[in-house]
């Protein structure tokens, strides 16, 4: 260590020396290689090998690498050049494009940084420059600004993964266990999230899990109930667990507002849209392709809500959801979605083009999977003014053949709908009447798993009714139609076998002048829910179409949902935060008898929890229904016994309410005993508390109200 020289002293020898302190140049003054005597630099801390730290939040900046290296006289052309690709992406803040330069050379470093207005156009940039080619010498290498931390972490030597050892998880479908063989379902009212048993036999629900603020905006069921679907400005989670609710993975997608599962459950679909920092751009959409268990994107879709929207046109109302639509059933092996004349198919095993290219359908409007198999439906509407006729196609992928082709003449609107095992396709066509001033609708049924799959058209007895609701029945042959003008429309029922099963469809009846604008079939089939919702006030009508008829009808004032059980139990039906009255839902039999209701203030989302498809063969569920008196001895006596309690639990109840109810008539009596001398006092001298006993008087009494005295002039000569 050098020896500290007092400040006289060096003055001192400098006056010796006959040097004058004042006329030194420190900075010339070169110390011996690696000789330092004892004095650090200010500068020492910069050759420290500590990890660099960098400050978050410039997600609206990208760097540029790969430019070309240009002298001084060049970089006003170099920065136009560079200006004029990127300002097309977004808007690029005043002095936001920074190109440094080398000092000794005074030449650029082959690099910039872009700042954006939001980070949304930064990632777009990104992701539409990477790798482009300015020259053969130069293709640019973009990367995010805050990608620089994570860079800078990386080790220097490469280090094996630590192994942890393998700890078994949660068996995630526990709740299908439940000895009472009971359903789950989710409520959302104010802040709170909550998971309830439906307990039908004790007439309530009975809580499994409660926690608030769970989600910032909804919850989702995956389809087949594994998992719960949280939705957060971060992105979205999934949850589940065997005795309570964990958080299972996360999924980062900033300001994400729609989510859709897979079939399968392998993958989940989000969505955000942001809004353009040019009022005159549309929105930007990105889409994220997530992998369910892993958190991994395997693909993602970004670019502005036209590219999004049906057909390729339309603005932000015009992208529908979900945007991509699963194919091929639960093995989710297949997704498309639709474009400007395309549509575009995609396999997930390498999540591209099947073929690596789309399909192409001049003007193609809508398309639908069938539910079970690879089978695409398509609509295109006529063109040429009419010319070429409108159609409906069935394409098989992945070989893109064409299964069926129907053409349909006159075609003002078409709608399709599959049934839910994939056997039939119903094709709803609204046609033009010659005059061209109204139209009239027909069904086209497609028969899918007969051979050559043939074509039925149905026409209703009035072509003229419209049609204001169609629905299939679950795994079955029948769908229901709701026809007419309102507020009674016609509710017909339609089969898709004769009486002698001759393959022809069949009309099985209509109900006249119905209360109903909506249909909910059971899961199982069989049983229907005819509802009335919106204007009608929530009226029901729960009608057995084996039997053809009313089982019950009823009431749920101003109800906004109907959802059926998965098993085909029960019916819950719920008024939602858009009515600000009679808040809550109510659960019913499935042959409409209320079980029990409950209020909820601020009342937002019900759901029914899925359950997987059963394991039992078609033959076996046959065996079981045929038995089902044999099976259903054990459970009758369990319902008995539930009975006994029950009925036990209401006397109880009831003799609580008497005892109640004495002991306060009791209470009331003392007291009225106690007061009696103070009511006596109050009567002057009168003993009896009998009413009838006291004679009534009217006594006059006059009072003196107020007194006011008043001076009044008096002048000389008046009178």
């Amino acid at each position: 260590m050098a020896e500290v020289v007092p400040m006289e002293e060096i003055r001192d020898i400098s006056a010796r020396l006959g040097i004058d302190p004042s006329e030194v140049d420190l900075d010339s003054v070169r110390l011996p290689p690696g000789e330092d005597f004892g004095i650090q630099s200010d500068d020492e801390d910069l050759n420290e090998d500590d990890p660099l730290e960098f400050d978050a939040g410039f997600g609206n900046i990208v760097v540029v690498d790969n430019l070309p290296v240009v002298p001084k006289e060049k970089f006003e052309k170099l920065e136009g050049v560079i200006r004029k690709i990127y300002s097309q992406i977004g808007v690029i803040k005043d002095d936001g494009l920074w190109m440094p330069i080398d000092p000794s050379t005074q030449k650029t470093l082959g690099h910039c940084f872009i700042e954006y207005n939001t980070p949304q156009e930064a990632e777009l940039a990104r992701e539409k420059t990477h790798n482009y080619k300015l020259d053969r010498s130069h293709i640019f290498a973009v990367s995010m600004f805050d990608d620089i931390e994570k860079f800078m972490r990386v080790p220097d030597e490469w280090a094996p993964p630590e192994t942890r050892p393998y700890t078994p998880g949660e068996n995630l479908q526990q709740w299908l266990m439940d000895e009472k063989a009971r359903d789950q379902f989710v409520i959302r009212s104010g802040s709170d999230t909550e998971v309830l048993w439906n307990d039908a036999r004790q007439l309530k629900a009975d809580p499994v899990y409660k926690r608030s603020f769970w989600t910032e905006s909804f919850v989702q069921w995956s389809p087949l109930g594994t998992y719960l679907a949280t939705v957060h400005r971060q992105g979205a989670a999934v949850w589940g667990g065997a005795s309570t609710f964990n958080r299972l993975m996360r999924y980062a997608h900033p300001q994400v507002k729609l989510i859709d599962f897979s079939p399968g459950e392998r993958f989940l679909v989000t969505y955000s849209s942001h809004e353009p920092s040019n009022p005159r751009d549309t929105h930007r959409v990105v889409i994220n392709i997530f992998d369910v268990r892993t958190g991994k994107v395997m693909r993602d879709f970004k670019g502005s809500a036209d590219e999004f929207a049906v057909g390729g046109t339309g603005g932000v109302g015009g992208v529908s959801w979900p945007v991509f639509r699963w194919g091929g059933g639960r093995e989710d092996k297949y997704f498309a979605r639709i474009g400007k004349n395309m549509v575009s198919v995609y396999e997930t095993e390498t999540f591209t083009l099947i073929d690596k290219k789309s399909i192409k359908v001049e003007n193609v409007m809508d398309f639908s999977w069938s539910p079970t198999d690879p089978i695409l439906s398509l609509f295109v509407p006529e063109l040429g003014g009419g010319n070429q006729p409108a159609r409906v196609s069935l394409i098989q992928i992945p070989s893109k053949e064409e299964l069926r082709q129907k053409n349909l003449f006159s075609v003002s609107d078409c709608k399709m709908y599959w049934q839910s095992n994939g056997d039939y396709l119903a094709v709803k066509v609204d046609r033009y009447t010659k005059t061209k001033k109204s139209t009239y609708t027909g069904f086209e049924l497609f028969r899918i798993k007969e051979r050559d799959i043939p074509i039925e058209v149905l026409e209703l007895e009035n072509k003229n009714d419209k049609i204001l609701a169609f629905a299939w029945e679950p795994k079955g042959h029948r769908f229901a139609v709701i026809h007419g003008d309102s507020p009674r429309p016609d509710i017909s029922f339609y089969s898709m076998r004769s009486a002698h099963n001759s393959g022809r469809v069949s009309k099985l009846t209509t109900l006249k002048g119905k209360q109903a604008n909506a249909l909910y079939w059971s899961p199982a089939g069989r049983f229907i829910v005819l509802a009335g919702l919106k204007g009608f006030n929530g009226q029901l009508e729960f009608y057995n179409v084996e039997e053809l008829e009313t089982m019950a009808t009823a009431e749920h004032f101003m109800a906004t949902d109907i959802e059926w059980d998965p098993t085909g139990r029960y019916v819950a039906t719920s008024v939602t935060s858009v009515h600000e009255m009679e808040n809550g839902f109510n659960i019913w039999s499935f042959n409409g008898k209320l079980l029990y209701r409950i209020l909820k203030d601020h009342f937002f989302q019900f759901l029914w929890r899925p359950r997987p498809p059963s394991f039992l063969s078609p033959e076996k569920e046959e065996e079981i229904a045929k038995n089902l008196k044999k099976y259903s001895k054990k459970y009758e006596a369990e319902d008995q016994d539930v009975s006994l309690l029950l009925n036990e639990q209401e006397r109880e109840k009831r003799k609580m309410l008497k005892e109640e109810w004495v002991k306060w008539v009791s209470e009331w009596r003392q007291l009225h005993e106690e007061e009696k001398l103070e009511r006596q006092r109050l009567r002057d001298g009168e003993a009896s508390d009998e009413e009838e006993e006291y004679e009534a008087k009217e006594v006059e009494v006059e009072e003196l109200l107020d007194v006011s005295e008043e001076v009044v002039s008096f002048e000389y000569g008046q009178e």
